[in-house]
């Protein structure tokens, strides 16, 4: 999905979610690759929450709650 794409389901402007890709990726949370002129981006899923209540439950684990859901 393109950021473009991403932003309008979202309902958020495309340089809302670019900070928020920038964001994650300086967190760990996401890891880009290039592949010619595209960037295809991988989650960590063992990455921690970034809140501090949080910070026992990894992203993996968030994701699966939510699909269960």
């Amino acid at each position: 999905m393109r950021i473009r794409d991403l932003a309008v389901r979202v309902g958020v402007t495309e340089r809302a979610i670019q900070r928020m890709v920038m964001e994650l990726r300086e967190a760990g949370v996401l890891t880009v690759n290039k592949q010619g002129r595209r960037n295809l981006y991988a989650i960590n899923l063992d990455a921690p929450l970034r809140h501090e209540v949080e910070r026992g439950v990894t992203v993996g684990e968030l994701l699966r709650f939510l699909i269960a859901t």
